[in-house]
This record gives C-alpha cells, sequence and structure tokens, in this order.
C-alpha cells in the first residue's frame, strides 16, 4: 500500500529587515530583536527536513507612496533593506520584494510555491498586525494551510500584535 505523501511545507520569514529590527530603526517593531533566536529555530528545522525558505522583504522606490503613512524604509539598494544578519538567506533560499503588505499583492510569491509544489506554510517574521497578518489572509484565500508560531512574529504594539494573532487563529481558522 502507498504512503500517502505528506504536503510540501515551506518557511515565510517577513521583513526582518534592519529597518525593522535594528535599534533607532526608522521603523523599528519592538520585540523583533527578541524573536531572532526562534526564527532561527524554525530557519534550522526547515533546513534540517530540506524544505523550502522564503525571504518576503520590503522593497520600496525612493518616493514610494506608502511613505505617506509610515517613515521612510527598506529603500531598494540600502543597507535597511537587507536581512538582519543573524538570518541571512543561504545558497538556494528564495527572496521575494514586496512593495505592499502582503507577499503575494504584486509579487512572483504564489508562482514560486507552486513551482514547489508547497501547501503549508510556517510564517514568521513582522510585522504580526500588518505583513504578517495580510499575508496569511492571502495564502488562506489561495488554500495554503498556515501556521503562526506565536513565538517567531512581532507586532507594532503588544496590542495589534495579539489582535492579529486572535484574528489568524479564530476568525480565519488555518487549516493545519
Amino acid at each position: 500500500m502507498a504512503r500517502k505523501s505528506r504536503p510540501q511545507k515551506a518557511l515565510l520569514i517577513i521583513d526582518m529587515l534592519n529597518d525593522f529590527v535594528l535599534p533607532g530603526a526608522p521603523l523599528e517593531c519592538p520585540g523583533a530583536r527578541e524573536i531572532i533566536p526562534n526564527i532561527k529555530r524554525e530557519l534550522d528545522e526547515a533546513r534540517t527536513e530540506g524544505y523550502p525558505v522564503v525571504y518576503i522583504c520590503d522593497s520600496h522606490r525612493e518616493n514610494d507612496p506608502e511613505f505617506k503613512v509610515w517613515p521612510r524604509h527598506c529603500v531598494k539598494g540600502t543597507k535597511g533593506a537587507e536581512v538582519v544578519e543573524e538570518l541571512k538567506p543561504a545558497r538556494g533560499d528564495k527572496i521575494i520584494r514586496k512593495v505592499s503588505y502582503s507577499g503575494f499583492y504584486k509579487t512572483r510569491l504564489e508562482e514560486v510555491l507552486k513551482n514547489l509544489k508547497v501547501k503549508e506554510l510556517v510564517i514568521t517574521g513582522v510585522c504580526t498586525e500588518i505583513c504578517v497578518l495580510f499575508t496569511s489572509v492571502d495564502a488562506l484565500m489561495r488554500g495554503y494551510s498556515v501556521y503562526v508560531p506565536e513565538d517567531c512574529a512581532a507586532g507594532l504594539s503588544e496590542q495589534g500584535h495579539l489582535f492579529a494573532l486572535k484574528h489568524i487563529n479564530e476568525v480565519l481558522k488555518p487549516r493545519r
């Protein structure tokens, strides 16, 4: 009897970039530095088990309209738009550059995941109430199973972080 194969899993690391994580960064996310070891744990597991790692990275133009809402951050080609040193991508990892909140919006993320035959996503990073939430929503709407380890996400505020996690778990009811 043939064994049923488990759906392919991928680890998404969202916006663990200098402009969100470093002290005094333009959009410093409180708690971002504290989740680095936890994301590293997930990263080590992905590499050990051999499933794909996908970095979702803000990459804005100099005059991005988002800067009317948020401070100037993660401008393409700047040090602020680079992944923090502790979580640097390795050979074979995928990097998806985004210009808005969702990792799916106007990116090739869905194409990459389909090519990798991914069905399950472990979503980590910042900011829980913005990019983690919107990427999770878009993933669920596209039929992916989604899991956000609570110790691998940080929000701009504790209230926003807790709201997003509750929303993901109780309203979106991720399939895992």
